[in-house]
């Protein structure tokens, strides 16, 4: 089949997106990998600073995720002290952390500003 001008230029425009977004993607699993928290089996959610936001949408939680959440603290604190990491087929994965707590934390912060409007009147 025959590309026309048009199509051409479509093509050429898209190329440089997808080779910025698979460098992007790169950069971040490079940084994931370099902050070390998933070589003790962390996820991302698991090292939010605990404030308290972060402490009500952790109440929140499933018990099963809540103690999914507590056993990898457990272990990460274990593995620290002992100055250990876990086996590298152990580590958590780029691909595999994903954001458990955020449904539970965006909730939280929405009902503190709705609150906070209502406070206002």
């Amino acid at each position: 089949q025959f590309l026309g001008v048009c199509d051409l230029s479509i093509m050429a425009a898209r190329a440089p997106v997808s080779t910025s977004v698979r460098l992007l993607d790169r950069l971040r699993k490079a940084y994931y990998n370099a902050a070390g928290f998933n070589k003790l089996g962390l996820v991302r959610d698991d090292t939010l600073y605990e404030d308290d936001d972060v402490k009500e949408a952790v109440r929140r939680l499933p018990e099963r995720l809540y103690n999914d959440r507590v056993f990898r603290i457990k272990r990460a604190l274990d593995l620290s002290l002992k100055h250990q990491i876990l086996p590298k087929d152990q580590w958590t994965k780029y691909e595999e952390d994903v954001p458990y707590l955020e449904p539970y934390l965006k909730e939280v912060i929405c009902e503190r500003k709705e609150k906070a409007e209502w406070d206002k009147k």
